[in-house]
């Protein structure tokens, strides 16, 4: 009897569907796309609409025949790839290679359950060619930038790099970040603190506010006078200490904190980002394991999570009831609101899909993490957390305000209780400001109750300049702005680092030398390519295909024709780096002169003739700085070389390639380490990921994550 097909594109998801559907299937995986643009050709007709040569994925071609055979045998052929544009696009591939008109239909679920396939089935549709074009146009549009933009650079810079119409746009965001923070100067700026006891005995402390009427000790550029000079505060501080102090004004007032919406893909990569470190590629790896289904003890193959590649904050009802009856038995009837909460959707949102939560809120963590890796049951563990605590009541925050009066100057201390914890029983939603110091509860006061003061002091800063963007802050940056989509924004931060356009420190993404030289050739010669209002508009473009809006061909055209004039320009006017600049020195190897050469990660010196000869050192300054450093090869006993890489300097053997001894350059902070009181120095993961650790090192194992050394404020000199 013959059997229905249905075609995925995971063996994972295979074997998971497999689990729940009866004899009269049988599933197989694709393996994701199967036919694409020409690896090393353009593939696209420019003068023929744009029109694109396909050809099978390398390595694929046994996988489609295994599905052409099976196709040929089936009853009905059910095309199910993930339910997104590239999803669509694969279906359209499958359809054309299998060539078995009539028997295939298109099916979506966004959660692989017994009741969503089955509905799936059920209620097939034809392939959506809008979806189909929308992916079209972007492969295209993203081939004939990368494909035209990428020789230009190799001859203008070095070769080797290359261009992506949105990757670009990223770096650019970085590189202007940069670019604030090395102009940005910093002011000083003076805070004076008080501590009080109050009639009762009760301690607390209070910050100065005002004087008078006006604003006093805010920071530079915000409304009120800034303490400016350690002069100033010391003076403000003296007369102070001679006036009485009594409580001015007591203001309460009860606050409801509401929770934050389900996850969508940018949340969930920011949110991971900041609790669990996972960089966006590895939360989205993590997240397609939890959709596609695990083994769980008791229910065999289970999928975990809906549909991870979304911008939709929107929840099935039945979801819905199902939280709310588990929130009812878990929590009590305190934490459940009247009615379900429902999201407002963002304006560009698609909201074709659901919003990213668990097939089922009954499973709570700890019932899976026995069968979860311990990456899978934290990320699973944040999306379950945040899916039940979005249907949960809001918290209720007591807050106090104290305005205490000493002369003419206002101090005001600030106060908060936690009321009700509502949804922060559960989860609180991180953020990347640098959290402030949490209120605690203040004592009893009243209105015009004397004060004994018990320390006043004054507290030095520095305004700071903006922060490097995180892995967390440039996926929210691509959002508010519109730059690529859901299923793009891990894929974008990948790609910019694994081109060494970027770097990271600690968090932080940090453009390399050739990133910012890069980026500042193409916005110069590529204005509209690299303008962000402009990418965005492009994807507002790419979405109106879908809709039937517009005529994909004709998107492309009106891209290409002003891309092209910019392109014939730029092979004449854009600036040519200076690749290399010839020295007198001459090469150890084969006596040719040795030239300067600019790299990926800066400068050095190589031999005139490479590749014949490849004879490679540091520059002056460099071999300058190695001979600073002194260090000698514990394992051979040879002088320690300088050498530059993707994470910056570190030390080699000069006996390489005998002895392939590295180690890192330590640099000393300003800190001492809490176990040991040895030097804390800056190391790097193995995946360049920056920390913070002791010198004495295995000795000392102390390590942290967070810069230690920030300078703590100065202390009142007559205290």
């Amino acid at each position: 009897m013959a059997k229905n097909l249905i075609i995925v594109e995971s063996p994972a998801k295979a074997r998971t569907l497999e689990k729940f559907l009866g004899k009269e299937f049988m599933v197989k995986a694709s393996g994701g796309h199967v036919r694409d643009l020409p690896a090393k050709k353009l593939g696209i007709k420019i003068e023929n609409d744009f029109e694109p040569t396909y050809q099978i994925i390398k390595g694929k071609e046994k996988i489609i025949k295994d599905l052409q055979e099976a196709a040929g045998k089936a009853k009905a052929i059910y095309l199910a790839p993930d339910p997104d544009r590239e999803g669509e696009a694969i279906a359209w591939h499958l359809s054309f290679l299998l060539g078995a008109a009539g028997k295939t239909k298109r099916i979506e679920f966004h959660e692989i359950t017994r009741d969503a396939v089955t509905a799936a089935v059920k209620h097939p549709r034809s392939i959506d060619l809008g979806r189909v074009n929308a992916q079209q146009a972007r492969r295209l549009l993203d081939r004939l930038v990368g494909y035209k933009l990428s020789p230009l650079l190799w001859k203008k810079v070095m070769k080797g790099l290359s261009a992506g119409r949105v990757q670009s746009v990223a770096v650019r965001l970085i590189c202007e970040r940069e670019e604030l923070i090395g102009k940005f100067k910093k002011e000083e700026y003076w805070d004076i603190l008080a501590s009080y006891q109050s009639s009762s005995g009760a301690e607390f402390g209070a910050k100065l506010v005002a004087k008078g009427e006006a604003p006093l000790g805010v920071r530079p550029k915000e409304k009120g006078q800034v303490i400016g000079s350690e002069a100033e505060a010391r003076r403000i501080v003296d007369e102070l200490k001679k006036s009485n102090h009594a409580v001015k004004e007591v203001r309460k007032k009860e606050q409801r904190r509401y929770p934050a919406p389900p996850f969508i893909t940018s949340t969930l990569q920011q949110d991971a980002a900041r609790k669990l470190g996972f960089s966006a590629k590895k939360t989205m790896v993590l997240a397609q394991k939890l959709y596609e289904g695990e083994e769980l003890k008791g229910e065999g193959r289970v999928g975990l999570i809906t549909y991870m590649r979304t911008d939709s904050v929107r929840i099935a009802h039945e979801a819905e009831a199902e939280v709310r009856k588990y929130i009812a038995g878990s929590f009590g009837a305190r934490f459940l609101p009247p009615a379900p909460i429902r999201y407002k959707k963002k304006k560009q949102a698609q909201d074709a899909h659901e919003a990213i939560r668990p097939t089922s809120a009954a499973r709570a963590p700890e019932k899976v993490k026995e069968s979860l890796k311990g990456d899978e049951f934290k990320l699973y563990e944040l999306i379950w957390k945040r899916f039940v605590a979005c249907q949960m009541e809001a918290a209720v925050l007591d807050q106090t305000s104290v305005d205490i009066k000493a002369g003419e100057y206002i101090l005001r201390a600030t106060g908060s209780v936690v009321k009700f914890d509502g949804f922060l029983k559960l989860y609180e939603e991180s953020t990347d400001e640098a959290a402030e110091e949490a209120a605690g509860l203040l004592p009893e006061l009243k209105e015009a109750e004397p004060l004994k003061q018990l320390k006043i002091g004054p507290q030095q800063h520095f305004t700071e300049p903006p922060p490097r963007y995180t892995e967390a802050s440039l996926v929210k940056e691509l959002e508010q702005k519109g730059i690529g989509r859901p299923s793009t924004y891990a894929p974008i931060i990948s790609t910019i680092q694994e081109r060494g356009y970027v770097t990271k420190e600690g968090k932080a993404l940090k453009p390399t030398e050739i990133g910012q030289t890069t980026n500042r050739l193409l916005v110069k010669s590529f204005p509209k390519i690299m303008d962000v209002k402009f990418t965005a508009q492009m994807e507002d473009m790419l979405d109106e295909i879908i809709e039937s809006k517009i005529n994909w061909v004709e998107v492309l055209k009106e891209f290409y024709a002003p891309f092209k004039l910019a392109l014939d320009e730029a092979e004449v006017k854009m600036e040519k780096v200076k690749k290399e600049i010839m020295t007198d020195e001459l090469c150890p190897k084969c006596g040719s002169r040795l030239v300067i050469r600019q790299g990926r990660y800066g400068e050095f010196m190589a031999c005139s003739t490479y590749p014949k000869c490849k004879f490679t050192k540091n520059t002056p300054a460099e071999e300058a700085k190695a001979k600073a450093i002194q260090e000698i090869c514990e394992k051979c006993g040879k002088p320690m070389v300088l050498k530059r890489g993707r994470y910056g300097e570190f030390l080699a053997c000069s006996g390489y390639p005998n002895c392939k001894n590295i180690k890192p350059i330590l640099k000393k902070l300003d800190a001492k380490c809490p176990k040991c009181s040895g030097d804390l120095v800056e190391r790097r993961t193995r995946k360049g990921k920056l920390f913070f650790s002791c010198i004495n090192y295995p000795k000392c194992d102390f390590a942290t994550w967070q810069r230690p050394g920030k300078s703590e404020p100065p202390k009142d000199k007559e205290q």
